[in-house]
């Protein structure tokens, strides 16, 4: 079953409220949705951003908004470089 823009939206609202704070909430979820249109660019099979990419795409921000911005460029661009950044922060690797 296919969902919306507007549903995504809502699903993720929690999760991106508690990392990025009411102020820059808004903000993120509009940058997911932009990066869902150009995943799907790319990746035409996919509406949106896989689930496992979106979440790396969030720990890797680390609930910076400047940092989404980059993380999810390159997601877009190439995951599995986000990917293996973020396997990174799970392992305790990095700061």
């Amino acid at each position: 079953m296919t969902i919306g823009s507007e549903q995504r939206r809502r699903e993720r609202r929690p999760e991106v409220e508690a990392l990025f704070g009411p102020r820059h909430t808004e903000a993120a979820l509009d940058l997911l949705q932009l990066a869902d249109l150009a995943w799907h660019d790319c990746y035409p099979d996919d509406l949106a951003l896989r689930p496992d990419v979106l979440g790396d795409v969030l720990l890797c921000s680390r609930g910076d908004l400047a940092t989404l911005i980059r993380v999810t460029r390159e997601a877009v661009v190439d995951f599995r470089d986000v990917r293996l950044a973020a396997d990174a922060i799970r392992a305790g690797r990095t700061r």
